[in-house]
């Protein structure tokens, strides 16, 4: 199963927030109690940025968390999707609607970008890549979330389908980073997603592929199934 760049089906997936709640709210902190959230703002805490852009800011969350955190920095969050920015910048956030492929900013005009789970995604990812660098200061950070070929491999396979590969993963995600950026450093994490009844899991598949969530086999309780995520930062 591939999770696809083709704009037209993205827009579709993004185009209101309800895909993306259902998929934020089945994960936990990894087995050692970090979040990929965490990591990322570990690192973008760490290099004290004065201004920060978000590319793909989904429903603003982890904009607002990086403005309570960095209050001494001027943050800007930008989406396609117009409902995204719209609640993004419901949190009082500085939102616009983008493409990463065609940022409106001129050069080295961040100290850090954020890019959460949304690479993979990019139609011409080295296009987006070469962008973020373009709007980065010299010596400027990129830091990027992403899932690997692993990430919930056990749920798609119990509903006939197959492992999720991307463009931008654990598996590959520095070798296209180096394309664009010197130092490249790579922290995996082993998350967990909990569905507490299958209904939940068949909610959650049916974001991505309704046929896949139809052909879940039942089972009672609570389950849990393992991520496989990783966060990038490069320089």
């Amino acid at each position: 199963m591939t999770l696809g760049n083709d704009p037209g089906a993205v827009q579709k997936q993004y185009a209101d927030e309800s895909r993306l709640t259902t998929r934020s709210s089945v994960w936990r902190p990894a087995v050692d109690g970090r979040s990929p959230q965490d990591v990322a703002a570990a690192a973008i805490a760490a290099a004290d940025p004065e201004r920060l852009l978000e590319v793909g800011c989904g429903t603003g969350a982890f904009a607002e968390r990086l403005t309570a955190e960095n209050p001494t920095c001027s943050i800007v969050a930008t989406d396609q999707s117009a409902r995204l920015v719209e609640l993004t910048a419901a949190r009082g956030v500085d939102a616009h609607v983008a493409d990463v492929m065609h940022l409106r900013f001129p050069d080295a005009s961040f100290d850090i970008v954020v890019a959460m789970w949304m690479l993979y995604h990019v139609p011409d990812l080295d296009r987006g890549l070469a962008e973020v660098r373009r709007v980065l200061r010299p010596g400027g950070t990129f830091v990027a979330a992403t899932n690997g070929d692993n990430h919930l491999a056990q749920l798609l396979v119990d509903a006939g389908g197959q492992p999720l590969v991307t463009q931008f993963s654990t598996e590959n995600g520095a070798a296209a980073l180096s394309r664009h950026f010197d130092d490249v450093h790579q922290s995996d994490l082993a998350t967990l997603a909990m569905f507490p009844d299958h209904a939940s899991a068949c909610a959650y598949l049916a974001t991505f592929d309704e046929s896949l969530a139809a052909n879940l086999p039942p089972f009672d309780g609570p389950r849990e199934y393992a991520g496989a995520t990783s966060v990038f930062v490069a320089r």
